[in-house]
């Protein structure tokens, strides 16, 4: 079975998630000084989820993070209306992933 680097997010995404589930279930909560579970306004952590968010994986309106969601997204896998990174989903997006598709045209030759 092939892997395609184009689906590996969702398996970093779900070992991410692992590792946090382990460290808290072992009574770590915080590394670095960050939390590892973090919901707020203003919220800073491994998985965070608020209005700002910045951490791994964040939620929110305006979320920085290796797996960004929201409005204004940017991260790694960003998925948002505006979105920044080398794998940006949006109307907006900006990345790698973003610009290979646009940039490829079937009726491109050349060849010349």
């Amino acid at each position: 079975m092939d892997l395609d680097w184009q689906d590996s997010g969702g398996y970093v995404a779900i070992g991410l998630l692992a590792i946090v589930l382990v460290l808290t279930l072992a009574g770590v909560e915080t590394i670095a000084g960050y939390e590892l579970l973090a919901a707020g306004q203003s919220a800073f952590g491994f998985l965070a989820a608020g209005n700002f968010s910045l951490g791994v994986l964040s939620a929110g309106i305006f979320s920085v993070g290796v797996f960004s969601v929201g409005v204004f997204s940017v991260g790694i896998f960003s998925i948002g209306i505006f979105a920044v990174g080398p794998f940006a989903f949006g109307m907006y997006a900006v990345g790698f992933y973003a610009a290979k598709q646009l940039g490829e045209s079937p009726s491109r030759d050349d060849s010349d």
